[in-house]
């Protein structure tokens, strides 16, 4: 790979660092705010694409801000995963304003102004994590996003939004505070330096000579890390997830599909494939004990969800049990394996994001959350759950839609690696996936209304929210059709 530095890769990021400000400006003329967030989005992904060319040559743009120390700088960097994630961030974010016009201003909420400024400090943290060239600057922008989606999560300022976002703090900041942080002085103790490396997934920061010296400290580091990142929902730091619910439908979204559950995977892949690499997972045994246990949060995560009758609870179970696809992909460093876990990244972000922003829809066009009285609900609201359907295909791994893709690497990438226990958890998630979305579709197709119901009033949201989701859910298939469109980047990132 070839390191070629230029500015273009600090463009996007500036972009979403004046976005926010120009939204406080706009402060309550809506329109004009509104607006800000569709532009800084729309320009923000055209400066991505921009990189495009080069990336899929082989080439890495980087550029280095400052040093704080030696092996210490703010400095950032675009290769093929930072592609993926640098593309997915904006483009969701142009849906997804589209989608708060219609839900902020259907349902009268409140502080709107702030709304839409920490939304925008949040697309900025996720910019930011996507394009750090070291442990450092992932560090920084990691804490960023926490930070700002706080008042998101209680956005409603009442007990339960508070509490829910208490639980929201005290996971992601905690679990940041005493292990991130130590796993990255740890690093910088061992090897010297916090930078990437960016030529492929073989290689990380810590050389052979630092390995064989000091593997209980390179183990300890790399389980550190692995705590330190809550946000990619893990078993048993996962909790703060669902109690995340309570903020609005779109912030779910956020938190779920673009964001930050999205900046979690992202940086345990990071840490995994370029902080410590393929050959120092392997050597150090430290492969198959994270792919287990993302394995046993697959299949637990997806029981739970089974027993939830709250739909944005029923998702949010999903997600946690979703995005362990990533880490076991990641984790097994077999070439498939790990084409399968990145491509889990950008499949899921479209797919989950279209079954929130449905849900989202669900309650602006009827006020319901109980999936049992959404009995009939789909003859009334046909796009919303159409689109929805196709996203649960996703989830599910039903081809031609984007999940079964994503789903067939890591499948393949088990049979390399030759572990039944995890093909046997990726089946089994399939199965249990297919348990707690088809009753939604179920209901909403060929159940009659119940009694009082009120179901037959009902129609479908505003378009301003519909068409991102159906927009969303298409894309699931087009992905499905289509899996080059991040399939390519990641062929040049892993050097596959």
């Amino acid at each position: 790979m070839k390191v070629i530095e230029s500015s273009l890769v600090l463009w996007p990021l500036l972009t979403t660092l004046v976005a926010p400000f120009l939204v406080l400006l706009a402060g309550k003329r809506i329109n004009l705010r509104e607006s800000v967030s569709f532009v800084a989005g729309a320009v923000t992904f055209a400066l991505v694409l921009c990189a495009a060319p080069t990336i899929l040559e082989g080439g890495v743009l980087r550029y280095e801000l400052f040093r704080v120390l030696p092996g210490i700088t703010i400095s950032f960097a675009m290769d093929g995963l930072g592609f993926i994630f640098a593309f997915i961030a904006p483009f969701l974010w142009v849906l997804a304003t589209s989608y708060n016009i219609g839900y902020m201003r259907s349902l009268k909420e409140h502080a709107q102004t702030r709304y839409y400024f920490c939304f925008a400090v949040a697309i900025f943290g996720a910019v930011g994590v996507a394009l750090s060239a070291n442990v450092f600057t992932l560090y920084l922008f990691y804490e960023i996003i926490s930070v700002f989606t706080y008042p998101l999560v209680a956005h409603h300022q009442d007990e339960e939004g508070f509490t829910g976002a208490r639980k929201y703090m005290v996971y992601l900041m905690g679990t940041s505070k005493l292990f991130l942080l130590p796993a990255m002085v740890l690093t910088y103790v061992l090897a010297g330096t916090l930078e990437f490396p960016l030529s492929g997934v073989q290689n990380g920061i810590f050389t052979k000579e630092v390995v064989a010296a000091h593997p209980e400290l390179v183990q300890l580091t790399y389980v550190l890390f692995i705590a330190g990142l809550a946000k990619a929902a893990l078993m048993p730091f996962h909790n703060w997830l669902p109690s995340a619910m309570v903020a609005p439908t779109p912030v779910s979204a956020l938190l779920h599909a673009v964001a930050v559950v999205k900046a979690g995977v992202f940086s345990v892949s990071r840490i995994i494939l370029s902080g410590f690499g393929a050959e120092t997972m392997t050597t150090l045994g430290l492969s198959l004990p994270t792919a287990y246990l993302a394995g046993f949060t697959i299949v637990v995560a997806s029981l739970i969800a089974l027993t939830k009758d709250d739909i944005k609870a029923r998702l949010a179970y999903s997600t946690v049990s979703q995005l362990s696809y990533v880490i076991i992909g990641v984790a097994l460093v077999a070439p498939l394996s790990i084409q399968g876990g990145l491509l889990h990244i950008g499949h899921h972000a479209f797919s989950k994001i279209t079954l929130f922003f449905g849900a989202g829809a669900i309650y602006v066009a009827s006020h319901l959350k109980s999936i049992k009285k959404m009995n009939g609900l789909g003859r009334k609201m046909p796009f919303t759950f159409g689109a929805f359907g196709l996203a649960t295909l996703s989830m599910i791994g039903v081809p031609p839609v984007c999940g079964f893709v994503s789903k067939w690497y890591l499948v393949n990438g088990a049979l390399q690696q030759e572990q039944v226990i995890l093909l046997v958890a990726l089946l089994c998630s399939t199965i249990l996936n297919a348990g707690y979305f088809a009753p939604i579709f179920y209901r909403a197709f060929f159940l009659p209304p119940e009694p009082d119901s009120h179901i037959e009033e009902c129609k479908e949201a505003p378009l301003c929210m519909v068409a991102p989701l159906a927009l969303t859910g298409l894309a699931s298939v087009f992905l499905g059709i289509f899996p080059g469109v991040f399939h390519n980047f990641i062929k040049v990132f892993g050097d596959f």
